[in-house]
């Protein structure tokens, strides 16, 4: 795929992909139409030769693979995972808030969210509904508003002179935001709006009532391409529906004559601790029910795991966060994580393999260490690693804005590293 439709695909996915359900949704969508086959874990499981198949748990959380024409045995597996979550607000179960004539949602701070970016901007809200129906059968769907219907109002500055100096923000009392007037709408109720979306969006749901929600707010300014020359892309959720788009673009483009698989999880951006999660069984489930027994432990000898999320690129306004050997920069290429004390999975192994297809590529290829003075992040990476017992390499596109509400990426480097990962998806041996 070329790099203008790579970035014309992305784009369009991101817009498409406000939750991690709408992600995996999307994500199904493409694997219907290239011929994967979906997997039910309630159901028997009968996997053949050069197939396509997927799983999906939660609605949130999806694992793909191709079987390949080898034993998993004697070839082992190509292996990427990323996630599908980002740092958000989500409206708690009884979110109404009446006061001083308006109608606020009371929501939850979802993982390690840049808080002063959600001020003043036009959000929408989607998520996932439990519903019972008409004949009192539970049933689950999404909905999306697509539309502007909540805004957190900043304080003006004339009353908090201070504020571009000292303003915090109290999560509780100064994140809900308005979504109505209550004198014009005084009986109004949150599950009140979410049934007249469902049945607007879905003319015919036999919707009862609703038993449950998980709600997102986001940002409904559209992806775009940006920059005097087009260089960057700007977006929300690029941390890591980006690594998600590339990861499913390079095993469907991949020829399928290995085993291969891509796994996609939820909640990483909360500790991974779920069943869904890269801590949890879903990876671990999978690959028992492909190979089990012996062959299973020689396959994981053979494999290798790339964990794929965005990295820190140097930001040109605060180099004093970076090491200076150690500052990737936007457009020159993916970025291998490292951490000596395996906060990232990457060894000199993984990290050769990968050098070593980007050179043959063609393709530039960047390091992050953090500053010895500063913590370290982390991934599925070490996760899996220590989960499955793989080798693993931590390796993303390098962005600005990190956990924003609206975040920052080259244009380029997305497709470098779809480029790269297709070709290990095809590799006849990982480890010669």
């Amino acid at each position: 795929m070329e790099l203008n439709t790579f970035n014309e695909g992305l784009l369009e996915f991101l817009g498409q992909s406000p939750t991690p359900w709408h992600a995996v949704s999307n994500m199904a969508g493409m694997l219907d139409a290239a011929g994967f086959q979906r997997l039910d874990e309630g159901d028997p499981w009968s996997l053949a030769p050069g197939q396509g198949y997927y799983v999906v748990r939660n609605e949130s959380a999806l694992v793909a693979f191709h079987t390949g024409r080898r034993s998993p045995a004697e070839a082992g597996w190509r292996m990427m995972g990323a996630h599908t979550d980002s740092p958000c607000l989500r409206v708690k179960p009884n979110p109404e808030i009446r006061r001083n004539g308006c109608l606020q949602l009371g929501v939850e701070v979802y993982g390690g969210a840049l808080l002063n970016p959600w001020f003043d901007r036009d959000l929408s809200m989607a998520g996932r509904v439990t519903y019972e129906d008409d004949q009192g059968r539970r049933r689950d769907t999404l909905v999306d508003f697509r539309r502007p219907v909540v805004v957190i109002p900043s304080l003006a500055i004339h009353l908090d002179r201070d504020a571009n100096s000292s303003r915090s923000i109290n999560n509780q009392q100064h994140l809900p935001p308005v979504t109505l007037l209550t004198a014009e709408h005084p009986d109004t109720d949150f599950e009140q709006l979410l049934a007249q979306q469902l049945r607007a969006d879905q003319p015919g749901i036999n919707l009862r009532r609703i038993l449950e929600h998980e709600i997102c707010l986001y940002d409904t300014q559209a992806p775009a391409r940006v920059g005097m020359a087009g260089e960057f892309i700007t977006s929300a959720r690029l941390d890591n529906l980006l690594s998600c788009w590339l990861g499913m673009q390079a095993l469907l483009a991949s020829d399928g004559t290995q085993p291969a698989l891509a796994v996609f999880n939820d909640h990483e951006e909360v500790g991974s601790m779920t069943a869904e999660g890269a801590q949890g069984p879903l990876l671990e489930s999978v690959l028992q029910r492909w190979v089990g027994g012996e062959d299973r432990h020689r396959a994981l000898a053979r494999s290798m795991m790339m964990s794929v999320d965005n990295a820190h690129a140097i930001h040109p306004n605060y180099p004093e966060y970076y090491d200076d050997a150690h500052g990737p920069v936007m457009n020159e290429g993916p970025v291998i994580k490292i951490n000596r004390n395996q906060r990232y999975a990457s060894s000199t192994r993984t990290s050769g393999l990968f050098r070593h297809l980007s050179g043959e590529l063609g393709v530039p290829c960047q390091t992050f260490v953090v500053r010895s003075d500063m913590g370290c992040g982390s991934t599925i990476g070490p996760l899996t690693a220590a989960g499955i017992g793989i080798s693993t390499l931590d390796v993303g596109v390098p962005q600005l804005a990190m956990h924003s509400i609206r975040e920052m990426a080259g244009s380029r480097d997305a497709h470098s590293l779809y480029r790269v990962l297709r070709r290990y998806f095809e590799l006849d041996s990982l480890w010669d």
